[in-house]
């Protein structure tokens, strides 16, 4: 069921349409606000909108990082199962694999 959920972000309010719980949209709300704020607080002037631009890239940079060491991740595992798995096969007598 599709609602709509009011929320303010850098002291703008706005009205979120989806189906998503109250509480994870004014946590990702919140999230983005508390951004805005402590960007802003690096720049002597700045624009709502300009400062949200600045937010999204900020944010897409940590999910591209975050994304980066998912995949470095998934390649360590997939390496070191592929060690355990040769040592496995080195330890076995040859007998068993045929």
């Amino acid at each position: 069921m599709t609602k709509t959920i009011d929320v303010e972000i850098y002291g703008q309010r706005y009205s979120i349409r989806g189906q998503a719980d109250d509480a994870y949209i004014r946590r990702l709300a919140s999230f983005v606000d508390d951004h805005m704020k402590r960007l802003a607080e690096g720049m002597k002037t700045a624009t709502p909108s300009k400062l949200a631009v600045l937010t999204a890239v900020n944010l897409a940079h940590q999910l591209f990082e975050s994304e980066k060491k998912r995949a470095q991740g998934e390649a360590d595992v997939e390496r070191r199962m592929v060690n355990l798995m040769e040592s496995i096969e080195e330890q076995m007598p040859t007998s068993l694999f045929r």
